[in-house]
């Protein structure tokens, strides 16, 4: 009976230490706005989109590194952003024909399994922020890009890491129908927060100029929990317009200059 009891406390404190375990290594994100536009490439000369990028926007702490997915003629996701790379059409060409390419810092190109992992190595602040574009081909292998993609993000367990977006809506709508607590952001800027919100999409992911064309949806977003992004800002001057009105996100070529402006900002507020 002793020794019955004995096994019990020890399953138990072993069950409290995994716990803490698991606590401890939960990913807490960069208290910052800045999302690394296919990587934090510009500085450094890495291939955008490349996992190079990718880790230097994760040693930049960002909290959150953009990336563009296709898919290939044998259903292979991959990480481009043009429709074709090096003059081969993605979606009618096969993963082999393509890889036979190398990016220019010799990577090879990068499926998305490849490239969650690399992200999901040493990194505790960072989001990946998932572009899933549009098929050229159909509506219906839009969607079953979203279907492969969410399938494997959920494989990898990178569930809590990962933002989902996309120009396409009906894209973002399927990744809601198969997971409702999916972050998804929207992009091509047509659709009010309102109309985001009730559909079940999370984020409002517009191009700069559309928030001057409709100053009122910043406030709208914030009434009904739509997160704001704007992208892609490069400069001094928009960069503080968007710190000003205090954007979840600001999308950007220049990372490092969008830290420096944070600082910034934080000295003026402290009267320095």
């Amino acid at each position: 009976m002793r020794l019955t009891l004995l096994v019990i406390l020890i399953a138990c404190l072993a069950s409290c230490n995994s716990s803490k375990h698991v606590t401890n290594n939960k990913m807490v994100f960069a208290d910052n706005c800045v999302v690394a536009h296919r990587g934090a490439w510009k500085q450094n000369n890495f291939p955008q989109n490349s996992v190079a990028a990718l880790k230097h926007a994760i040693s930049l702490k960002c909290t959150g590194s953009e990336f563009d997915v296709r898919m290939t003629a044998d259903d292979s996701l991959i990480i481009n952003h043009d429709p074709k790379y090096h003059e081969l059409d993605i979606e009618k060409s096969s993963y082999q024909e393509l890889i036979q390419y190398k990016l220019p810092n010799g990577e090879v190109l990068p499926t998305l399994r490849q490239y969650i992992l690399s992200g999901m190595e040493n990194n505790k602040q960072t989001r990946l922020v998932c572009e899933i574009k549009p098929s050229e081909i159909s509506t219906e292998r839009g969607r079953l890009i979203a279907e492969k993609a969410v399938k494997l993000v959920k494989e990898l367990k990178a569930d809590e890491l990962t933002v989902y977006i996309s120009f396409d809506y009906e894209i973002l709508k399927k990744i809601h129908e198969i997971d409702p607590k999916a972050s998804t952001q929207y992009l091509a800027g047509n659709k009010s927060p309102v109309e985001l919100k009730s559909d079940g999409i999370s984020g409002a992911d517009y191009y700069l100029s559309v928030y001057k064309d409709h100053p009122e949806w910043i406030e709208q977003a914030r009434i009904n929990n739509i997160t704001l992004n704007a992208w892609t800002v490069n400069d001094v001057e928009l960069i503080d317009h968007f710190l000003d009105n205090k954007f979840d996100f600001i999308t950007t070529n220049e990372p490092e200059l969008v830290f420096e402006r944070i600082q910034n900002h934080k000295r003026q507020a402290e009267g320095k």
